[in-house]
């Protein structure tokens, strides 16, 4: 397990590409906190990520690699339009996926929504490069505290990742979530009265 700064990932970083494009696992830095990372299309490595955090079902969100992929892949609302100009920010867009084969079903477990960033951070440039999103969610078990420096790091994560790319310690908060499901129109349905049923009068003999 390697520990890269941000100059070792510059020089590196087709070979870290390709790593991450086969399934590496490894932990970024964001503008926010430390995150756990891996390639957001491969099934196998989004569920070695929810085994390593004991995270079965809560969806993860994925780090874009731009504005444009996000407006392809998501259905993007008028509200949610003004939200993407905020970005690169530390904020967490939840938008309805309008292309489920964006990322792999075990991101979202098929809740149709999907939480997209772009830090404002130089990682954002390195996803950028790579041209496909990656999970960021943050790095420790499910219910413990989670990482900011090595120092307190989870010993079990530690050892299950293939590198980390450490900016320092980070001292910020998970990122703001900003829901922007498409709302959705209730249709008031007004019952009809019930139909008044004609008696027919018994004939006269």
């Amino acid at each position: 397990m390697e520990v890269l700064t941000k100059e070792e990932v510059e020089l590196r970083k087709q070979e870290l590409a390709e790593k991450i494009f086969k399934g590496a696992i490894f932990i970024h830095p964001t503008d926010t906190i430390y995150g756990l990372g891996c390639n957001a299309l491969l099934s196998e490595a989004v569920k070695k990520i929810r085994e390593l955090k004991g995270m079965r079902e809560r969806p993860f969100s994925v780090i874009a690699p731009s504005k444009t992929w996000i407006e392809v892949n998501c259905v993007v609302s008028e509200k949610a339009a003004k939200w993407l100009e905020k970005l690169p920010g530390p904020y967490t867009l939840i938008l309805p996926l309008k292309n489920q084969k964006a990322v792999a079903r075990e991101v979202n477990n098929g809740v149709g929504t999907l939480g997209v960033r772009i830090p404002k951070h130089w990682i954002s440039e390195f996803v950028s490069f790579l041209g496909f999103p990656v999970i960021t969610t943050s790095v420790n078990k499910a219910g413990a505290s989670f990482m900011t420096s090595l120092e307190d790091l989870d010993h079990d994560i530690k050892s299950h990742v293939d590198f980390i790319i450490y900016d320092g310690e980070l001292f910020g908060k998970p990122s703001t979530i900003i829901h922007l499901e498409e709302e959705r129109k209730l249709l008031n349905v007004i019952p009809l009265p019930p139909k008044k049923i004609k008696r027919k009068g018994r004939k006269k003999k």
